[in-house]
C-alpha cells in the first residue's frame, strides 16, 4: 500500500468510525433480565378499576349499565400455529399475544404483549360530554366460530355490549398460518348517544427485554408509521430522551417495533385521521426498556356505518413476511438508508434467502456470501493492487525528488505530480476502487444486527449470531469495551493486524505516523465492534482471510517489470501532452499555492 492509498484508506476508516459512533450499539446492560417475580412488582399498564353503580352513572351516563360490577372479567383465546391471542371481556380487547414459534434469548415463552405491560383501548365522546373507554364496558364474547373467505380459513370471535339502546360490536378473526388478526368495530343504533367526534385508539406498550443485549434491544425499539400520502415516518430509535411526533394527516398504519418483532395496527378501510406517537425511557427501570405510545383517531361516522376495518399484525420482523402485510410495512426491518438499503434489499437479502434453501448453517451462509461478494468485487481489488504496484515502481523517482528538495514540501509535491502526469498515473486510482466497495461494507453493517434470520442461530461457539458472542467474560468492565470480549471480534482484529503487517512488509512507503495508524485502526475497531452481532464480526473475519488469499493470487498476475515497461511507454507517449481534467486542476492549485508560499518567504522591504 503506497502513501496515497494508505491516506485514502485511513480517511475511509475514519469515516467508518464516525458512522459507527452515531449508529453503534451501547455496551450490554450489566443488570440481569427481570425475573417473573420482579416483573410482578414492576409498574404496569393501567388496569381499569371496577366502578360501583353510582360512580358508573356519573362517569358513563347512558353507558353505565354495561359497566356493572357484578360481572367478572373473563378471558377468551384465538389460536393458530403462530399466535395465541388472549382477549378480555373487559373492553372486548386484545389483552395478551404470545408468539408460539419463538422464545426469548433466555428460553422463556415470547409474549409480545401481556396484560401487565401493554394496553390496547379505544374511547369516544357521548352527547352529554362524557368520555367512554371500551375498557370501561363489559362485553359478552361469543363462541369461536370457523370461517372461510376465499382461500382464507380460520376462527372468528365476536364481542357485544348492549349499551344506550344500541350495541357495540367487535369482531376478531385469526386465519390459519397467519400473524394477522382481523378487527372490525361497529356502533349499532347509537346515533342518539354518541357525539360526532373522532373515536380514539390508544396503544400503550412497555417494551420488555427479549434479547441478550438490553441496550441494543432498547435502541432498536421504536414506532414507525405510514401516511396516506405515501410518506414514511419514525421516532428516533437510539434516543434516550422523550420523543414525540404529531401527524395531522391520514395514517395508513402504525407499528411498534421491538428489535426483532412487531405489533402493528393497519387500517383496511378509511385511514386514521391523525396520529400521535411518543416514546420515553427510564434507564433506572430494569423491567421495561422503553415505553411506546400510539394515539390514532378515526371519524365516528365510519364506526357507525360499518366502515371501521382493521388488521393487527403480531409477528417477527422478517422482510419477506412484512412486505406482504401492507404498503411499506417492510420498513420496520431497518436495512440502512439510501444506497445501503438498496444494496441490502436487492442484493444481500435475495442471495441470503437463496442460500437458505440449500444450507442450514447460517455461519456457512455468511462465509459463502463473503466469497461471492469478493468474487464480484475482485476487479476493483485488482485495480487497487495494480495501482499500488505502479506506485511501488515509481518509488525510486519519488525518493530522488525528496532528496533533491528536502526542505521544500510544495516543490516535492509539484515535481511528484509531474512524474505522475508523465507516466499517466493518478494518485487517487488506488482509492476510487476502495470507495466503490464502501456501500457493501455499510450495508453489511446494517444487515446483520437487524436480520431476524440470524436470531438464536448458533455457530461454532456463538449461541446467537444476531448478538455478540461472550465466550470470554471479564471479571471487570473495560471502558468502551464492556465486561466481555467477543472472540469473533478478537480474531477479526488479529487477522486485520496480520493483513496490515503483510502489507507493510512489502510497502516501504509506509513509514512514520501512517505506519502507526495502520496498526492502530484494527485495535480501534476491536473496541467499536465488540458489542456488535457475531454474524457481522464473523463476516469481517472471513472477509479478511479471503482478502489475504486474493492478495497472494493477485501478486502472481502483477509483474513489476511489465509495469515499468508500460510506464516508460506512457512517458514517451505523453511527452508533449498537456494534463487535463482533475490532474490539470490539481497541478494548477499546487502551482498557485507554491507561488503564494514563495511570495510569503520574500523579505519585506523597508521604506
Amino acid at each position: 500500500m503506497d502513501r496515497n492509498s494508505a491516506t485514502g484508506a485511513f480517511l475511509i476508516a475514519a469515516v467508518f468510525i464516525v458512522y459507527l459512533f452515531f449508529f453503534k450499539p451501547t455496551p450490554p446492560d450489566e443488570k440481569p433480565a427481570a425475573t417473573p417475580a420482579a416483573t410482578a412488582k414492576a409498574a404496569t399498564a393501567p388496569v381499569p378499576a371496577p366502578l360501583d353503580s353510582a360512580v358508573a352513572a356519573r362517569k358513563l351516563g347512558a353507558f353505565a349499565a354495561a359497566a356493572a360490577t357484578d360481572t367478572a372479567a373473563s378471558q377468551t383465546q384465538l389460536q393458530n400455529d403462530n399466535l395465541t391471542v388472549t382477549f378480555s371481556s373487559k373492553g372486548g380487547r386484545v389483552q395478551a399475544v404470545r408468539l408460539n414459534k419463538y422464545k426469548t434469548f433466555f428460553g422463556q415463552p415470547l409474549d409480545l404483549l401481556d396484560a401487565r405491560s401493554s394496553s390496547l383501548d379505544a374511547s369516544f365522546r357521548t352527547l352529554d360530554g362524557k368520555t367512554v373507554k371500551l375498557s370501561d364496558l363489559n362485553f359478552q364474547p361469543s363462541a369461536a366460530q370457523a370461517f372461510t373467505e376465499g382461500k382464507k380459513q380460520g376462527q372468528r370471535l365476536t364481542f357485544t355490549a348492549q349499551v344506550a339502546g344500541g350495541q357495540i360490536e367487535q369482531v376478531y378473526s385469526l386465519p390459519q398460518d397467519s400473524y394477522e388478526v382481523g378487527y372490525d368495530l361497529r356502533f349499532v343504533n347509537l346515533q342518539n348517544a354518541v357525539a360526532q367526534q373522532p373515536l380514539t385508539f390508544t396503544f400503550l406498550d412497555n417494551v420488555r427485554q427479549t434479547e441478550q443485549d438490553a441496550k441494543q434491544n432498547r435502541n432498536h425499539a421504536t414506532i414507525n408509521h405510514y401516511l396516506a400520502s405515501d410518506d414514511h415516518g419514525a421516532l428516533a430509535e437510539a434516543s434516550e430522551k422523550p420523543e414525540e411526533v404529531v401527524v395531522n394527516e391520514p395514517v395508513k398504519w402504525a407499528a411498534h417495533k421491538h428489535d426483532f418483532f412487531v405489533a402493528g395496527l393497519i387500517a383496511d378501510g378509511t385511514p386514521f385521521s391523525t396520529g400521535k406517537f411518543a416514546s420515553t425511557v427510564n434507564l433506572a427501570d430494569s423491567t421495561y426498556l422503553k415505553t411506546l405510545t400510539s394515539t390514532l383517531t378515526l371519524p365516528i361516522a365510519d364506526v357507525q356505518n360499518g366502515k371501521a376495518h382493521f388488521r393487527y399484525f403480531f409477528g417477527p420482523n422478517s422482510f419477506s413476511l412484512l412486505k406482504e402485510v401492507a404498503p411499506d410495512f417492510d420498513r420496520n426491518v431497518y436495512l440502512g438508508w439510501g444506497l445501503f438499503r438498496w444494496v441490502n434489499r436487492f442484493v444481500v437479502l435475495p442471495v441470503f434467502h437463496l442460500l437458505e434453501q440449500f444450507i442450514s448453517s447460517y455461519g456457512v451462509i455468511i462465509a459463502i456470501l463473503v466469497v461471492l461478494i469478493k468474487l464480484v468485487t475482485w476487479p476493483l481489488t485488482y485495480k487497487t493492487y495494480e495501482s499500488q504496484a505502479r506506485m511501488k515502481v515509481l518509488k525510486p523517482e519519488i525518493d530522488e525528488i525528496k532528496e533533491k528538495y528536502p526542505d521544500d514540501q510544495m516543490k516535492q509535491q509539484s515535481e511528484t505530480m509531474k512524474v505522475y502526469q508523465s507516466v499517466g498515473v493518478s494518485p487517487l486510482s488506488g482509492c476510487v476502487p476502495m470507495l466503490l466497495t464502501i456501500p457493501i461494507l455499510f450495508a453489511m453493517f446494517q444487515f446483520f444486527p437487524n436480520a431476524i434470520e440470524l436470531r438464536q442461530q448458533p455457530f461454532l461457539w456463538a449461541r446467537d449470531l444476531s448478538t455478540y458472542d461472550d465466550l470470554i467474560k471479564l471479571p471487570f468492565t473495560v471502558p468502551f469495551l464492556g465486561n466481555h470480549l467477543s472472540l469473533f471480534t478478537l480474531l477479526m482484529t488479529v487477522s486485520t493486524l496480520a493483513m496490515t503487517y503483510q502489507s507493510n512488509q512489502t510497502n516501504t512507503a509506509m513509514q512514520g505516523p501512517m505506519k502507526f495508524y495502520s496498526y492502530l485502526m484494527p485495535v480501534v475497531f476491536l473496541f467499536v465492534l465488540n458489542s456488535f452481532s457475531a454474524g457481522l464480526t464473523w463476516y469481517y473475519l472471513v472477509s479478511n482471510v479471503v482478502t489475504l488469499a486474493q492478495q497472494a493470487i493477485t501478486r502472481r498476475f502483477v509483474d513489476d517489470k511489465k509495469i515499468r515497461a508500460q510506464l516508460d511507454a506512457n512517458k514517451v507517449k505523453n511527452k508533449d501532452k498537456k494534463p487535463g481534467g482533475f490532474q490539470a486542476r490539481l497541478a494548477e492549485a499546487m502551482k498557485s499555492a507554491q507561488e503564494k508560499e514563495s511570495e510569503a518567504r520574500k523579505p519585506t522591504r523597508r521604506k
